[in-house]
C-alpha cells in the first residue's frame, strides 16, 4: 500500500484496492481470509505485482546499473520472469548477491531451480570452446528457448524456438477439444482449428522459429486425421484428402514478427538516450 500511494492520492481508491488486498479467496466453498500478499487469480493481483516489482526491482536495478556495473547491462521484466545481461562476469556475480538481499528484504525470494547464471552471447560459444566446454546453456523465457547460434554467414545469431512442453499442452488441450467436437461438421471443425492456429501463430511466429511453426502445423492436421477417422470404423480418410482440408482451413506458417533490430529502431527513435545500442537498453514491465 505505501508503494501504491507513490502514485495515487485518492483515499477512495486507496480503500478499495485494500479491501482487494483482505478480500481472501474461496476454496471448496470455503472462505480463506488473506494475511499477506495479493489473492490468487484476483483481477487486482497483476497490476499489484507490476506495481510491487516495479518499485522494488526496476528502479532499483537501473540504480544499480548506474552505480556498480562496469560495463554493458540490460534488464528485461516481463511480470515476475526477468533476464538480466551483463558484459562482465563480475557484474553478473554482484548483481545476483546484491539481487537476492533486495528481494529478501521486501518478503520474496529468487526461485531457486528458474535462477541461474549462464555465459551467453555472441562470445560465449568460443569461450567456452577455448575452455575445452561444450556449447552455450540456454534460457527459457516467456514461451521461448534462447539459443546461441550462427546464421548463414556466420555471424552471432540468436535463435527463439518454441518451447516443448509449451507446444505439447497446446496440442494436448487440442486433442481434448477435439473429442468434443467430433461429431461436428468438417467445415465448423476447420473454421475452429483455424482460429487457433492463426491465434499460435500470431504470437510465435518469430524470426529462426519457423521449423516450430511447421511442426505445430502438421501436428494439428494429424490430429484432425485422427479424429475423422475414429467418427466411423469405415472411415479412411487419406493424408491427400487431409492436405486438401489444411489447405482451406488452416494458416501456412509464416513469420509476422519483425526481426529485433528493427523493432528496437521503430519503438526508440534516435533522439532517445542509448538508442542502437541495444545492449545497454533498459527495459522493465514488459512492452513499453
Amino acid at each position: 500500500m505505501r508503494l501504491a500511494e507513490h502514485r495515487i492520492g485518492d483515499r477512495r481508491v486507496l480503500r478499495l484496492i485494500r479491501n482487494w488486498l483482505k478480500a481472501g479467496v474461496v476454496e471448496d466453498g470455503v472462505r480463506q481470509p488473506a494475511t499477506k500478499g495479493t489473492p490468487q487469480g484476483a483481477v487486482i493481483s497483476p497490476l499489484l505485482a507490476n506495481i510491487y516489482l516495479h518499485y522494488v526491482h526496476d528502479l532499483w536495478a537501473e540504480q544499480w546499473r548506474r552505480r556498480h556495473a562496469q560495463g554493458a547491462m540490460i534488464v528485461v521484466r516481463y511480470a515476475d520472469d526477468t533476464v538480466v545481461g551483463f558484459q562482465h562476469r563480475a557484474d553478473a556475480e554482484a548483481f545476483l548477491a546484491d539481487l537476492r538481499n533486495r528481494m529478501a528484504d521486501f518478503d520474496l525470494e529468487l526461485h531457486p531451480d528458474k535462477t541461474r547464471l549462464i555465459e551467453f552471447g555472441r562470445r560465449a560459444a568460443a569461450a567456452r570452446a577455448a575452455r575445452g566446454e561444450g556449447k552455450p546453456e540456454t534460457f527459457n523465457f516467456l514461451g521461448f528457448t534462447h539459443i546461441c547460434t550462427r546464421s548463414r554467414r556466420g555471424g552471432f545469431l540468436l535463435a527463439r524456438h518454441t518451447r516443448r512442453d509449451r507446444t505439447m499442452a497446446k496440442l494436448l488441450e487440442i486433442t481434448e477439444e477435439l473429442r468434443r467436437r467430433w461429431h461436428q461438421d468438417i467445415a465448423e471443425q476447420g473454421r475452429w482449428l483455424g482460429s487457433v492456429v492463426r491465434g499460435y501463430f500470431a504470437y510465435h511466429a518469430v524470426p529462426t522459429n519457423v521449423h516450430a511453426l511447421s511442426a505445430f502445423r502438421h501436428h494439428v492436421v494429424d490430429l484432425w486425421r485422427r479424429a475423422l477417422r475414429r467418427r466411423s470404423q469405415k472411415d479412411r480418410t487419406s493424408w491427400a484428402k487431409m492436405d486438401r482440408l489444411a489447405d482451406r482451413w488452416l494458416p501456412k506458417p509464416r513469420i509476422s514478427h519483425p526481426w529485433p533490430a528493427q523493432r528496437f529502431r521503430v519503438k526508440h527513435p534516435r533522439w532517445e538516450p542509448y538508442a542502437g545500442i541495444p545492449l545497454v537498453r533498459f527495459c522493465a514491465g514488459g512492452a513499453q
